[in-house]
Order: C-alpha cells, then structure tokens, then sequence
C-alpha cells in the first residue's frame, strides 16, 4: 500500500496518547507504540503487504527514548525530503492535571528518577517545546474526558481515510428465543399484524415478496418506517461524530421469521443509501416454523 498516511503522536506523559493511538487503531490504522525515532524510516522501508484494510501508520514517540527530541527533527527532516507527508499530533495539559493522574494510576513519569513529579512534568515540557511548535495539531486535555478526546482524535484520524468507519449490523430475531446480545439499539415490532396467521402466508418467510408486501405496505408499518428511519438518519451521523465503531441494531418480532424479517432488510435497505458498511443477519429465519412467527 502507498505510505501516505502517516500520524505522529506524541506530548507530555499522562496527557492521553493510550487514548489517542486507540481512536487512530479502531479508525483502521496500523500503529506502534513507544517507536524508536531512529527506526521509523527503515520501518516504513519495509515491504509491506497490500491490505485495504490498513487506512495509514500512527506511532506515538515520547520521551520514554533517550535523546528523542534531539533526533527527532533530522528524522522528520528526512522523512520530508524523501517525500512523505507526515502529520504531528500534539498532547498537552495542565501540571497540576497531570499530577493528579499519576496519582490516581500510580504509574511512573519518565524523568523522576531523581526528582519530584512536578519537577519532571517541568522539565518534560521543556524538552518538548520544540516539538510542539511545529506540530500540526496541538490537543490540550486538561478539560477533556477519555471519550471526548477519542472523538477528538478520531475526528483528525478520519481527515486521512475516505471510508466509511462505522459498520451497521441489522439483525432480526425472535423473542421466544431470546434476546440476542451486544445490541446497541431494540425494536419490538411485534404490533405489525402476523402473516402467520394468514393462511397463504404462513409458510413464506420475510425474504419472500409475498409477506414483504403484507409487512411493509399496511399502514401502521408505512408510518413505523418513516418514524423510525427518521430517527435513524439523525442518529448515525452522531454516533460517527462520537467515534463509534460499530452499531447493532436488532428488530424482533415473535419468531424471528415473518415481520422483523421484512423489517430489518427494508432498514437495511434504507441505511445503505448513504452508509455502505452495512450487514444483515436473520438469526432465527431458519429455525422450525412454528405458531406465531
């Protein structure tokens, strides 16, 4: 795959770049940890393998390496002349913040060795000043939970990728079997009427025209969709604002064969307009049929 996408994390100690590398990783991206300055060009020498799967390259690079500030402009230097574009994320935030995160993870700052953390938060800073200077983005944390600065980051990481992130799962199923797990979002539709209990119906499936037409097109079920693909459409949007990943949502109707059915693959239907990521599983369609599916 071409290397043109390239994010480096780095910032103060207890400043959020765990949390930072998360967001670009579920956004698709290959990243490395703690990553030696001097080996980042002949790690991106490396011949990789195509994969569409890989959006780009984030490394978070701290002063946990000795003499990182000091190699890290040649470094970059080099990278700019062989022609690849590389993007800076900085992370900061307020000392006395700081301190009160390693108090609470009780972790190590990496200049304390013969200083107080105050001291080694001082000095951290700077070392750094430099860097921070001609970072492309500067992310300061102080006020800022793990969620917030996830969506955040996840807001940048998406700057470099054209895909849509987040995968929608619709799936039917039938609650005499039980609720299905890890959804995100229920809807019971068991108040449409049951083409079970319509004789030239009831062998057929949600898959067939036949009890598609009965489902879909009777008026309490034309007025649901429209209700309910509305909520969608302000829905999604927010939940991609929010750095979500993936979305369940599961219909269910009494035997998971008729009604949620033809419900989940319409609202399928519906959410690829505009999303393509998007997956349908019928738990139970192929279960035995059964009174009042």
């Amino acid at each position: 795959m071409p290397i043109n996408r390239i994010c480096i994390i780095t910032g103060l100690s207890g400043s959020g770049k765990s949390t930072a590398l998360d967001a670009f990783e579920d956004s698709g991206f290959y990243c490395v940890d703690n990553m030696p300055v001097d080996l980042l060009p002949k790690f991106l020498e490396l011949p990789m393998e195509s994969n569409t799967e890989i959006n780009g390259f984030a490394f978070v690079m701290d002063l946990r390496e000795k003499g990182f500030p000091s190699k890290c402009q040649s470094v970059f230097n080099y990278l700019k002349e062989n022609g690849l574009d590389f993007e800076i994320i900085f992370l900061e935030a307020d000392k006395k913040i700081l301190v009160q995160r390693f108090s609470q993870t009780r972790r190590h700052h990496p200049l304390t060795h013969d200083s107080s953390l105050m001291d080694g938060i001082t000095e951290e800073k700077s070392k750094l000043e430099s860097l921070r200077n001609i970072s492309d983005n500067v992310i300061d944390t102080t006020n800022t939970n793990v969620h917030e600065l996830k969506s955040i980051v996840t807001a940048i990481a998406r700057r470099h990728i054209k895909t849509d992130l987040l995968q929608i799962s619709i799936l039917s199923f039938g609650f005499k079997y039980g609720l299905p797990q890890g959804i995100d979002l229920l809807m019971d539709v068991r108040f449409l009427s049951n083409p079970y209990f319509v004789a030239e119906l009831k062998d057929f499936s949600g898959k067939d025209e036949e009890v598609r037409n009965f489902v879909l097109n009777s008026p309490e079920t034309l007025t649901f969709m429209k209700k309910y693909t509305d909520m969608l459409d302000y829905l999604i949007p927010l939940y991609k604002r929010e750095g979500k990943v993936y979305l369940t949502i599961a219909i269910g109707c009494t035997g998971g064969r008729h009604r949620s059915v033809a419900v989940a693959d319409e609202i399928a239907k519906h959410i690829r307009e505009y999303s393509a990521q998007v997956y349908v599983t019928h738990r139970d369609l192929d279960r035995e049929k059964k009174p009042g599916s």
